[in-house]
């Protein structure tokens, strides 16, 4: 295991297959743990059920990374800074860097926004760093999963 301590917060993204192929990718990078946002669906439902659809995406990663919840983003952000953890968002912002420059510190945590409206720019202005994947066809953005291990990848390849 690295000694690059890399969070992912997944904040209000909806989908439970996106979040089950993320919890996966994490799991072959090496994440230390995930915070699930707002409406983000857990592992397991408000019954403590485990979420079958989440589970058989993630083939279990969702029982080996820690994960926990969180209500409020901004609460989240303010915990992580008090341990000195960068805070960093993977989202096109017209002062966003292209993720291939991008020099990450670590402990590092990477939010990850909401598949139609991405990351809000209130959250955006509390981050240290935000960083983008280029597009060079015709298409705007990736799935929300694709570009989380795309970035996880790289940002742990430095």
């Amino acid at each position: 295991m690295s000694n690059k301590k890399l969070i992912l917060i997944i904040d209000n993204i909806r989908s439970v297959y996106n979040i089950g192929s993320i919890f996966r990718t994490a799991d072959a990078v090496g994440v230390s743990k995930i915070f699930l946002v707002g409406i983000t669906p857990h592992p397991v439902d408000r019954f403590g059920r485990e979420r079958k659809n989440l589970s058989k995406v993630a083939l279990g990663a969702e029982k080996i990374i820690p994960w926990e919840h969180a209500a409020t983003l901004n609460i989240l952000i303010k915990k992580l800074r008090a341990t000195k953890t960068t805070i960093v968002a993977l989202e096109q912002a017209e002062n966003s860097v292209d993720y291939k420059k991008f020099k990450p510190i670590f402990p590092m945590a990477l939010i990850l926004g909401e598949e139609v409206s991405g990351i809000k720019k209130a959250t955006l202005k509390l981050c240290d760093s935000i960083i983008e994947i280029p597009m060079r066809g015709q298409k705007e953005s990736l799935n929300v999963s694709v570009s989380a291990g795309i970035a996880m990848f790289r940002i742990l390849d430095k």
